[in-house]
């Protein structure tokens, strides 16, 4: 039994996931025509009181896409210093928008709306035009934090006062709306877009949707295709997202406990320096100096428990459908035994 903590992302489409998917009907969404591509869509957009949505390949593709639209060159997008787009994305920020980036320094991925404030350039020919914000809900690197709500309102306020769009990079955002109790609405209301990824808690195969008004959507869609994101007949990848929103968000609560229940062991194993505090699906600890993290993940490793570093003596734990009560057993076991 191999027990994957390496992230949400290997999670298999259940027995039950791909029976539905080999039910869908097929059309060819390039030219506009796939009906379960369109019921997808729709029904995303409808959760978060939206206008509409694109199903594309991956995330990085729905947060650069979202990032070409809302901004023209040159010009310097606001984001934390430890967001998604900026670390793991290739460099498409420069690379498709020609833009900079303005890295606020906050807490594990979050800051506030003075933060943003105090980093929005003046109109200075001598600085790269202030034309994106974008948050990170939950937050990777910061170990899967949730932002306070009424802070994201703050932000938001403020990008409108200014007329600079908000966008949000919500890869784990329903994990975000579970642990915090929040209604979708709600939750996407002070967005201009929204990035959400299918494939990681959610149980999916592959795909990330994203939303925004009509406008914004008819203008994404051109990007995707310039990107090579137009898919044909792809509602066979479709109907699993249709599936996973109807049948695997409110599972997600099990993923945030079983991530309390390995900080639980962890915290009195003498090897752990730190836990970051644990409030989904992510888990983030500090080992000692006198052991290499290296050599900690080839020992879990050697057991058939696989996880990765996170740099700087740090180990990440990431719980997923995948993990059941077998494994959270063995794994619990193998980690008090350390």
């Amino acid at each position: 039994m191999i027990i994957d903590l390496r992230s949400d992302t290997v999670t298999q489409p259940t027995e039950e996931m791909k029976s539905y998917m080999m039910e869908a009907v097929l059309g060819d969404d390039v030219l506009g025509d796939d009906p379960t591509v369109i019921e997808l869509e729709k029904k995303a957009a409808e959760r978060f009181g939206k206008e509409a949505a694109l199903f594309c390949p991956s995330g990085t593709m729905t947060n650069q896409i979202a990032i070409k639209v809302h901004t023209n060159a040159p010009g310097e997008v606001i984001c934390s210093d430890l967001s998604h787009i900026y670390w793991y994305e290739g460099g498409g920020i420069a690379f498709n928008s020609g833009l900079s980036v303005r890295l606020i320094a906050g807490d594990r991925g979050r800051f506030t709306a003075e933060d943003v404030k105090k980093n929005i350039n003046a109109d200075d020919v001598h600085f790269p035009k202030t034309q994106l914000v974008s948050l990170e809900n939950t937050c990777n690197k910061g170990g899967g934090c949730c932002w306070d709500q009424n802070e994201v309102n703050r932000i938001s306020k403020l990008c409108k006062a200014e007329g600079i769009p908000l966008h949000l990079d919500g890869a784990r955002m329903y994990n975000a709306i579970v642990a915090k109790g929040i209604d979708e609405k709600e939750f996407a209301a002070p967005y201009d877009s929204i990035s959400l990824c299918l494939s990681k808690g959610l149980g999916c195969p592959v795909g990330s949707l994203l939303i925004g008004s009509n406008e914004f959507i008819y203008k994404a869609r051109r990007v995707r295709k310039v990107m090579g994101g137009g898919m044909r007949q792809v509602g066979l990848l479709a109907a699993a997202g249709i599936y996973a929103l109807e049948h695997n968000i409110d599972r997600l609560s099990d993923d945030h406990e079983n991530a309390a229940k390995i900080a639980d062991v962890l915290k009195d194993k003498s090897f752990v320096k730190s836990i970051s505090p644990v409030e989904t699906n992510i888990l983030i600890f500090e080992l000692n100096d006198d052991v290499k993290a290296d050599d900690f993940i080839k020992s879990l490793a050697d057991k058939d428990i696989l996880a990765v570093g996170m740099g700087h003596q740090k180990i990440r734990f990431v719980t997923h459908l995948g993990i059941g009560d077998e494994e959270m057993e063995e794994l619990l076991s193998v980690l008090a035994s350390q």
